[in-house]
């Protein structure tokens, strides 16, 4: 196998025959990386790593992809670079023009025709430069680094508008929107998210053989919740979306699962603890090897129980 960043079409077509998703982590650093990839290379499972404008500013264009071609050589494993949620036709030619093998062109929050336009022109600048991109077709509640979407603005995507859509736009895979949401704070307490199986089955009998995507598909783990607030920080009422369901969605058309909450919440959570119980402690590596170690944990967990990719590498 060639030691590159390669694109998600061969695993998005495995994922889909196969009954499972690939997971796509958030990175912002060198650790973040390190845990996802080694959890990977030892369940053997393709993965796609990927990077927000926020993350690519906080990080530097060149760490990151330089961080992501580190990852391939050490573990051999197929992993895409991605751009999650680019907003403008300048960031995503920059990303591809950078070594990025994915884009996402997110137009959601613009009218149907303005956000064929725009998926449209990126589509056509990345395929002539061998890049797949990603499109989003209804909007999701919650907070991400730059996108911020009032529940009242949010809406389910109408499975009449897909066809349409991909067919004029030439996209290569599709965000839809079935009742997930950015960020921890998702539902009010007491209430269990429910996915909107219905849509997803209704889209997919549309667009036969498409990868779906899933974003902000955090499930929250309540061990890092209390953690946090064990250890000084207040974080009440974060729940997600239960693991069952997105397993369930894994083996419909859904072939890539946004995660990145859950990353935040066993990294924050590992180094809350850490200091509060070494308070003297000021080795950088003694609190981010333990937080790195459970990211590893988090995101091997998430590999076999709920993308199912475990062994598809």
């Amino acid at each position: 196998m060639s030691m590159s960043i390669v694109t998600s079409k061969e695993m998005f077509e495995k994922a889909y025959n196969g009954g499972y998703a690939i997971g796509a982590f958030n990175v912002n650093n060198m650790e973040i990386i390190q845990g996802i990839t080694e959890a990977a290379k030892e369940c053997q499972a393709p993965v796609i790593l990927q990077v927000s404008s926020g993350a690519r500013k906080y990080a530097n264009r060149t760490y990151l992809v330089k961080l992501v071609e580190a990852a391939v050589i050490e573990t051999g494993l197929p992993i895409c670079l991605h751009l999650d949620h680019g907003d403008t036709f300048e960031l995503c030619k920059s990303c591809v023009d950078d070594g990025f093998t994915s884009v996402m062109i997110d137009a959601s929050s613009k009218s149907f025709e303005d956000n064929i336009a725009l998926t449209r022109q990126v589509v056509e600048y990345a395929h002539d430069h061998g890049v797949v991109v990603e499109a989003e077709l209804g909007t999701l509640a919650g907070v991400e680094d730059d996108v911020n979407v009032s529940a009242e603005d949010s809406s389910y995507t109408r499975p009449e508008d897909v066809q349409e859509f991909v067919e004029r736009t030439g996209c290569d895979s599709l965000a839809i929107a079935i009742g997930t949401s950015h960020g921890a704070y998702k539902f009010k307490p007491g209430t269990k998210p429910q996915l909107r199986f219905d849509i997803l089955e209704e889209v997919s009998k549309r667009l036969p053989g498409f990868p779906i995507v899933l974003h902000g598909s955090s499930s929250v783990p309540q061990e890092y919740v209390q953690m946090i607030n064990e250890h000084g920080g207040n974080m009440p009422g974060a729940i997600g979306v239960p693991e069952d369901q997105l397993r369930e969605a894994s083996r419909l058309a859904v072939c890539k699962i946004n995660i990145d909450s859950d990353l935040r919440l066993a990294m924050t959570g590992t180094i809350r603890k850490f200091f509060d119980e070494n308070p003297g402690e000021f080795d950088p590596r003694k609190y981010l090897g333990p937080a790195r170690e459970n990211i590893k944990q988090l995101v091997k967990h998430k590999i076999i129980n709920v993308l199912g990719c475990d062994g598809k590498a």
